[in-house]
């Protein structure tokens, strides 16, 4: 491929917010011929699901303790409904979407976690055909955070994680999307770009504390890693969200005259 796709994360809040979802694509549209590759979770669809069934849900560690006997469950909202909403939502928005798992194409390699979190799977980076294949044809790849063991077990994965791995795969920039526009500062405002220096200011003057502390520390190790920036964004700024996607593979003259985008750069080393 002669440009890099962008991977972006999605939590499973979005689906759960149609008119964001719609505006979300629109934004993605705006890009023109950029490469998109979309991973996903779903915990809230597999919230209603287990809710509905009578089951109860527990996480230890901020992860989904997952029962075989519930597996099934979760493939199906996860692979299944959550995925499947994703890919209808980019068909109608003109994208020629290919809905995915983690074990599809041996895109990576899956085992499990910790016994006591049951099928709770950890993916390392395996093989790119696949989804070259996919980009190179001009489709948008849509991989739920399912996989699949050597022996054919099922796994939940952590959709963050298996962003971070698809990431490497590629060797791409990663955009993690939630409901928050990036790490902001005292006063509120967008911090533009975290450096492992600069994060550490950050800490010290307990500016980045609690959930951002640890998902800015994971995401410098991430970029350090797949030696691409990190970048954290907010759904729920669609208007902003096309401009700061942009900004990922642009020069710096040319992000200056970009502006301001709505988003935290995270840089784990120098690119």
């Amino acid at each position: 491929m002669s440009v890099k796709p962008i991977i972006i994360k999605l939590g499973g809040a979005i689906l759960n917010a149609p008119e964001a979802l719609a505006n979300l694509f629109v934004a993605l549209g705006e890009l023109d011929n950029q490469p998109l590759v979309l991973v996903h979770g779903g915990g809230i669809i597999v919230d209603e699901l287990l809710s509905g069934l009578g089951k109860s849900s527990e996480k230890l560690d901020g992860l989904r303790v997952t029962p075989l006997d519930q597996i099934p469950f979760i493939v199906g909202a996860l692979a299944g409904t959550s995925n499947k909403l994703l890919c209808a939502q980019a068909k109608t928005s003109g994208f020629n979407a290919v809905g995915l798992c983690l074990g599809d194409g041996n895109m990576t390699h899956v085992e499990q976690l910790d016994p006591r979190l049951g099928q709770v799977g950890k993916c390392t980076a395996k093989d790119a055909n696949l989804l070259e294949l996919l980009l190179g044809s001009g489709f948008m790849p849509v991989i739920s955070s399912i996989g699949i063991g050597e022996q054919g077990d099922l796994y939940n994965v952590n959709a963050d994680d298996a962003a971070i791995v698809i990431a490497s795969l590629l060797q791409a920039p990663l955009l993690l999307l939630s409901d928050v526009p990036g790490v902001l500062d005292h006063d509120g405002k967008v911090i533009a770009e975290i450096t492992p220096k600069s994060a550490q200011q950050l800490i010290d003057a307990k500016v980045i504390t609690d959930g951002m502390l640890v998902k800015v520390k994971a995401a410098l190790e991430a970029s350090a890693n797949i030696g691409a920036p990190v970048n954290l964004a907010s759904w729920k700024q669609p208007a902003h969200l096309a401009q700061f996607l942009r900004s990922l593979g642009a020069s710096p003259e040319h992000k200056m005259a970009l502006g301001q985008a709505q988003g935290t750069r995270i840089v784990g080393n120098t690119f």
